[in-house]
């Protein structure tokens, strides 16, 4: 296949969220002279915070950890805005000159790797025209959601409703709730973000749940970081604060799989404490499950607990049994009235922003492929698809990534190899098990659309920061990895 006047890169980066960004740096710090692109489908810099535009939207865990490495956040607030997460981002790009290589409104159609140039044939669509770029190696940054498609909510009779429905992923520019009554069904990050904005101004916001999630307060702004600041130089105190963030949490989440039963006790006796006395907490705070078998929802200074005590929030524990007309009826009978309708259900899981990938022409199924190190797919050559930590800030994950990506180019780069493929000598020996160490709804629904992890290295899923970290800089690069010499 022969195209007019091929443009090459030495690596096309697919996403220009924390992910693709994060990548450019190392990339282009490590080989300064080597010709990159960023293709970013949408016509913004910032990946799901450019995309989620819903009120009150923030990060769900602290920007000491979640914000680039290399560039610190020194922001006081440790859990950002939506808004301040954009620019922040948007701000790292161009000082460091990264957004002179992105090109916005350029969706990934298909990749389809040539043999014969040992690159990636890259079909394009930028804003309705064709395009064909070639690379040598490519970077899925693009996370694992659709980016176009929520996921059905699958709620009985909402074809009824008359009032509006939304789903945050797609909020409105400009939906005037105030004065209105509201029901947020769902119990994770968005739905526990939604309901005391949304409080501030509508008549009265109902989270409505089928079960409970385990919602945990933190401080919006760390004291002991603005104490050390006082006495030590503003580099120490990030690295120190940074570190704190890296080991409490996982410290916090070894507790909670360890000691189960405790972990429970803990997490209630810390939202009793917050709950107003008309508000019980079982069966509304009392989750099926262990604390961190599905991801944990995070309060700045315990805001989704302040707005039930103003009255104008409440939450509802039950089965649905019909969306009405003005509203929607519990199979216990209870009523909820609502103008608004909102649908805070989860993600529909998608990976490589729904792209066809092949092999000298022959489509395949990443589905149905294993992840070596959590980051190349199995029998693909030179791609590499970032998916970060689940109970962890996503950055650490893209982190550990790209400095693993830049490993093996140099090595590749150093021995004149031109292709470095995931194979696996005997798959009968290798079990597969969850890339993701979840149990969300969204997670167990979009099982089929990722692809597998295995119970043997190199082939397991993530572990920690740290292990992933010492395996990205120290780890082999042979197990598990079959190296081609071609030459062009």
């Amino acid at each position: 296949m022969s195209d007019p006047s091929p443009i090459f890169y030495n690596v096309i980066i697919i996403g220009a969220g924390i992910s693709g960004i994060n990548t450019a740096y190392h990339l282009q710090t490590n080989f300064p002279s080597a010709s990159y692109t960023i293709l970013e489908a949408r016509n913004g810099i910032g990946g799901t915070w450019d995309l989620f535009r819903y009120p009150g939207v923030r990060s769900d865990s602290d920007l000491y950890t979640f914000g680039f490495p290399w560039r610190p956040w020194t922001e006081q607030k440790i859990i950002a805005s939506g808004e301040a997460l954009r620019n922040y981002i948007r701000e790292s790009a161009a000082i460091t000159g990264i957004d002179q290589h992105i090109q916005c409104g350029h969706k990934l159609v298909s990749a389809d790797w040539s043999s014969e140039q040992q690159a990636w044939r890259l079909s394009v669509d930028a804003d309705g025209e064709k395009k064909v770029l070639w690379g040598r190696f490519v970077v899925l940054g693009t996370g694992y959601y659709d980016y176009s498609e929520a996921l059905p909510s699958n709620v009985p009779g909402i074809e009824r409703f008359e009032g509006q429905v939304v789903h945050p992923q797609f909020w409105p520019e400009g939906l005037d709730y105030e004065g209105k009554k509201m029901i947020v069904i769902g119990s994770g990050a968005t739905a526990v973000t939604l309901l005391p904005v949304l409080a501030e101004k509508a008549e009265r916001v109902t989270m409505l749940q089928r079960s409970p999630g385990y919602i945990v307060s933190v401080p919006s702004v760390d004291q002991s970081a603005q104490w050390l600041g006082r006495f030590l130089p503003a580099w120490l105190t990030l690295g120190i604060i940074r570190l704190k963030y890296l080991v409490m949490p996982t410290l916090f989440f070894k507790f909670c799989r360890r000691f189960p039963n405790a972990a429970r006790k803990v997490m209630r006796k810390g939202t009793v404490e917050q709950l107003p006395k008309n508000v019980p907490h079982d069966p509304n705070f009392e989750p099926k499950y262990n604390p961190w078998e599905q991801r944990m929802c995070v309060s700045p200074d315990g805001d989704f607990f302040k707005s039930l005590h103003t009255g104008k929030a409440d939450v509802v524990t039950g089965v649905i049994d019909t969306v009405t007309e003005t509203g929607i009826k519990m199979k216990s009978g209870r009523s909820l009235d609502a103008d608004i309708i909102i649908t805070a259900t989860g993600l529909k899981i998608q990976l490589a922003g729904g792209a066809h990938i092949s092999l000298d022409g022959e489509r395949v199924e990443v589905t149905e492929k294993f992840l070596w190190h959590n980051l190349m797919l199995q029998d693909l050559p030179n791609m590499a698809t970032i998916i970060g930590y689940t109970n962890a800030p996503w950055t650490l994950g893209a982190e550990s990534a790209a400095l693993h990506i830049c490993r093996l180019l140099k090595y590749m780069e150093t021995n004149k190899i031109t292709s470095a493929v995931p194979r696996m000598e005997v798959p009968s020996r290798v079990k597969a098990v969850p890339l993701l160490n979840l149990s969300s709804t969204y997670v167990e629904k979009g099982k089929g659309a990722m692809p597998k992890a295995g119970d043997t290295a190199p082939w397991r899923p993530r572990s920690t920061y740290f292990s992933d970290m010492w395996e990205a800089r120290f780890g082999s690069l042979s197990n598990g990895l079959q190296f081609s010499r071609v030459s062009g």
